[in-house]
Order: structure tokens, then sequence, then C-alpha cells
């Protein structure tokens, strides 16, 4: 394949070992030659680094040592990697099969820098509890001003615009995914893809419920950072902010819910995994 072409993949890991293995294979499954994967583990004293092993020889390449948290073994696995497209995949969660395929093909067909689209949440033993919907009229504005964010294991973006904002903060410990993706939204070109790409997996480790109020604080300081840029918090600013806070809160409450007609709820993940559901 064209290096162009090429993904490169990265799963941060720690003690997520009963898990790992299904994102592994999710991942592998969606691969085609040329693109890399590389899974950066945080120095686990379960049986992680036993799983990473025994799927190494499918690997681009593995670590397992202390890091500073997940930002920065995510900066680590892209700085193994060469490929022009970039995702990670959390340990836990899934890509759907032909997710890759279907983000390779949006980002070539258009001139956009970032894409972003659907997955379904599903639970520690991969029932499926919800349909998540993406979309998002102006993902700049809803980021900005009511502290909403893509789906982070439906999002796929170019290199050359990881880069250009200075990639992932390592100095983030909760909200880095948040804080990458706002940057992009400001500085990238941007488009929803009205497919299902990924399943995420709720758990009680995960920073976004483990650590649910420094998330909160580290993505309130991101937004104030690039809000002084676009002149601060006058009236204007005010009422944006009242706007999107009540437009983002009523879209969770309304598009987290299985699609008519579908039999997403209670099944489990396996029945999607033929090719991502575009609707």
């Amino acid at each position: 394949m064209d290096e162009r072409r090429a993904f490169a993949v990265v799963t941060p890991n720690l003690n997520m070992g009963q898990y790992l293995g299904k994102t592994i294979e999710s991942v592998l499954r969606n691969l085609r030659p040329g693109d890399q994967y590389f899974v950066v583990d945080g120095g686990s004293i379960d049986n992680s680094t036993e799983i990473i092993q025994s799927y190494s020889k499918y690997l681009t390449g593995w670590i397992s040592e202390p890091d500073h948290g997940y930002a920065d073994a995510i900066a680590k696995g892209f700085e193994g990697t060469q490929s022009h497209y970039l995702c990670w995949i959390n340990s836990g969660d899934l890509l759907l099969d032909g997710a890759l395929d279907m983000a390779r093909k949006h980002l070539e067909d258009t001139e956009v820098d970032f894409i972003f689209g659907d997955d379904v949440y599903i639970d520690k033993a991969g029932q499926i509890i919800h349909f998540s919907n993406g979309s998002i009229r102006s993902l700049r504005n809803a980021m900005l001003y009511g502290g909403w964010t893509p789906l982070q294991d439906a999002c796929f973006w170019r290199r050359d615009l990881y880069e250009r904002v200075g990639g992932i903060s390592r100095e983030l410990k909760y909200a880095a995914d948040f804080d990458l993706f706002l940057r992009f939204a400001i500085e990238g070109r941007y488009k929803y893809v009205n497919a299902t790409f990924s399943a995420f997996r709720q758990h009680e480790s995960q920073k976004s419920i483990a650590g649910n109020h420094n998330y909160a604080l580290e993505r309130a300081h991101c937004r104030r950072r690039e809000l002084q840029k676009f002149g601060g918090f006058g009236f204007q600013s005010l009422l944006m902010e009242a706007w999107y806070w009540f437009s983002v809160r009523c879209k969770a409450h309304f598009q987290t819910r299985v699609p008519p007609g579908q039999r997403y709820r209670g099944s489990p993940v396996e029945l999607l995994r033929s090719e991502p559901y575009e609707r």
C-alpha cells in the first residue's frame, strides 16, 4: 500500500489485560498491508505484557515501561510510526470490522484533515448498552463553548494536522483527548461521517469515570485557554456558552439511543463486526 494511504494505530494500556486481547484483535482485523500498529504498555503488573507478547509478531512494535499517563503513552506510540493517517483505540474499546477502510476512504476522497463518526457503548461483558451519535453542526463551537467532544474511538486524522497543532499534550492526565480534538477543530478542516466505527466499553477504570472531576477541570482549562485567543469572555461569548451548553446536553439526552429498527440494545457487539454500519 502507498504509505500516503496507510494508518498508524496506537493502543495505550495499563493493567487492562482482561480486555486487551479483544482490542488488539479488533485492530488486527482492520489492518491492511502497510498499516502500522503500536501497543504502549505503562508497566502493567497484570497479564498485559504476556498478552501483548502473544500478538507481537503481528505488531509494528510494542513497549512496556512506566510513563507519565495515557497521553504520554499515545505520544510514544505515534513517534514509533510513520503512517500518514492516525488514530488510537484504548484498551477495552473495539474497532468494528472495516472501520479503517471507511475512514481511509473518507480522508482520501475529501480535503478534510479530521473525521469523526458514531459508536456504540458496550458494558464489561460486551453487551451493547446504547448507540451514540457523533454528529454536530459546528465542532469548533460545540467544543469551544459547550465543552462537547467527538467520540474518541471514532476519530481519525492526518499526521500533518497532528504535527501542526503540536501533538497530544503529555502534561494533561485526564482530558488530553478533548484538548487535542479542540485544537484540531480550531486549526484543521473537519467532517462528521454518518457511520458507526467503534465500540466504547464502559468500566470503572476509565479516566472519564474514575477522574470525572479532574477531567472537567482540565477540559475547562483548555476551553479558557482557547477562548482567550478569540476575545475572552464578553457578552457574546457568554450567550454562545449558554446556547451550546443547552444544545449539547439536549443532544446527549436524545441522540444516545438506538436508532429505530436497529437491534443494537442488549445485543453482543459481534453482531456489528461485518462492517461499520453506514446509515
